[in-house]
């Protein structure tokens, strides 16, 4: 087990962004990922399971929601696995933080809040390889902002390949540390960032309380389990896509086998009845060559 605790788990991830004391980490790496846009000043957490407003409601359980200080609500997500409509499930959710907005208050006149979505995925979404952070916007067809009241942020973790000495911003040393947070033997930049000091103080395994030990160590296996069974799942696609490729080659190749032979009988002069019963070939195919 590593000094520091996987970000990707469950329990991992709360404790980094999503409890009282770990504030700090979450208001700078948001005001980060915002740089030059606005800075939030305070937030506090609400409520991520949201009640139903109705019988048969799906409403949806956040990893971390939480409101500014200018009452826009942000949520924070990390999926590990890859979800056949997992944009459409963020859109869900960005959608639901809109909505129950007009639950309550018979004066209200849709004077909407912002709602911003940031999911960390430990995959590559469909049509977007190689790119880190994927940032949607409701625009008009000719690009310019329609309205700035819902924002979706994708960061694909498996797409930040720098090492620490060729990170060139606090953001991308953020991502860094995220990324390898399970492997590192100290807290890089901790000496120069008070953020990334407490970080290494709040995520360090041997310091966690017996209760969030036992949980770490569950929600670890249940990582660990998830990640073996994708890994083995890929092996095995992979495999069977070697044996079918190199069955179908094999069935090929004897094919072209049989073709060659019968083009060299063909031009001796040998009768295509004959040339047929030897390679299996149609008189028709045999025609044709």
């Amino acid at each position: 087990m590593g000094k520091f605790i996987n970000p990707f788990t469950d329990l991992g991830f709360k404790i980094i962004f999503g409890r009282e004391f770990s504030k700090p980490q979450l208001l700078d790496f948001l005001n980060t990922l915002l740089e030059g846009e606005r800075t939030i000043t305070d937030l506090k957490f609400l409520d991520k399971e949201q009640t139903a407003i109705f019988q048969g409601d799906r409403s949806p359980i956040y990893d971390i929601l939480c409101e500014t200080d200018s009452g826009e609500k942000i949520i924070v997500e990390m999926q590990n696995r890859e979800h056949p409509h997992f944009k459409e499930r963020m859109l869900y959710y960005a959608s639901e933080a809109i909505v129950r907005q007009g639950e309550s208050g018979n004066d209200w006149n849709y004077n909407i809040k912002a709602v911003y979505m940031v999911a960390f995925t430990n995959f590559v979404q469909t049509g977007y390889a190689n790119r880190l952070r994927i940032d949607v916007r409701l625009t008009d067809n000719e690009g310019g902002m329609f309205l700035d009241k819902m924002r979706l942020i994708f960061l694909q973790m498996p797409c930040f390949l720098k090492e620490a000495d060729e990170c060139e911003n606090h953001f991308e040393r953020w991502i860094y540390i995220l990324k390898n947070m399970e492997i590192l033997e100290r807290m890089p930049w901790a000496a120069q960032n008070a953020v990334f000091q407490r970080l290494a103080e709040v995520a360090e395994v041997s310091k966690l309380s017996k209760e969030d030990r036992l949980e770490y160590d569950h929600a670890l296996k249940r990582y660990r389990d998830t990640y073996n069974a994708l890994t083995g799942a890929e092996e095995k696609g992979m495999a069977e896509g070697l044996a079918k490729g190199l069955a179908k080659g094999r069935a090929e190749g004897a094919e072209e086998a049989k073709r060659d032979n019968a083009r060299r009988m063909k031009a001796d002069g040998m009768p295509a009845e004959l040339i047929a019963k030897y390679t299996g070939l149609t008189v028709e195919e045999i025609g044709q060559l």
